[in-house]
């Protein structure tokens, strides 16, 4: 079963960070709140935890996973940029979107898209995603909690713990959360491609 626990959206309780960060140690799959909308998350070193997030998204190896990170710093880690690609994630992050870059070599290559080699990428402007990266001190994968057949992503916790209740171990339950995911902009051409538009806006990127 999973337990829900509600969070203050704005100023979370850091024993309930810690509590959810040993939950992803432990292998976990959990819900979290985002600037866009709750989200599915694991660790990502657990293959295991990554097989069920595709399996309630019911998504094969060429969907995109994303790398949720604290800050543009990380970004480097784990991912090809540029000069021009930095810029670009200078002016838009924090925020709702998501990049798809060229994926580097510290990442597991079970994440990465078979074919292309790239990861989706995405710094969070929410307090809640932003104070469990810091405490758990490394990225997470996650995907957008929108479940097979629905139009729009699951936005309260007693609705995800109603349809998800044998799945996750953690709801991070900040009430409402907002059924826009994000913008999704894939930066590996020679300019950016709108892949979904999302609640992140297109002007910075000359796409609206």
């Amino acid at each position: 079963m999973a337990r829900v626990v509600n969070i203050h959206p704005e100023t979370p309780q850091q024993r309930l960070l810690d509590q959810a960060a040993g939950f992803i140690r432990d292998g976990a799959v959990i819900a979290l709140p985002t600037d866009s909308c709750y989200a599915l998350v694991c660790h990502l070193g657990d293959k295991e935890a990554m097989d069920r997030i595709r399996q309630i998204r019911e998504m094969d190896e060429r969907h995109h996973l994303t790398l949720m990170v604290r800050d543009l710093s990380e970004i480097a880690n784990y991912a090809r940029v540029d000069n021009a690609q930095y810029r670009l994630l200078k002016a838009t992050t924090p925020g709702s979107y998501t990049f798809i870059l060229e994926g580097s070599k510290e990442l597991p290559r079970r994440v990465l898209h078979p074919k292309r080699k790239t990861i989706g990428l995405r710094i969070p402007d929410h307090p809640v995603a932003l104070g469990l990266l810091e405490t758990l001190n490394e990225p997470l994968l996650t995907t957008t909690l929108q479940l097979p057949g629905d139009e729009s992503p699951l936005t309260e916790g007693w609705e995800i713990q109603d349809r998800l209740d044998d799945h996750l171990a953690l709801i991070l339950d900040v009430g409402h959360c907002g059924i826009e995911p994000t913008t999704i902009i894939d930066l590996t051409g020679s300019a950016p491609a709108l892949v979904r538009a999302g609640r992140g806006p297109l002007a910075p990127f000359g796409l609206d």
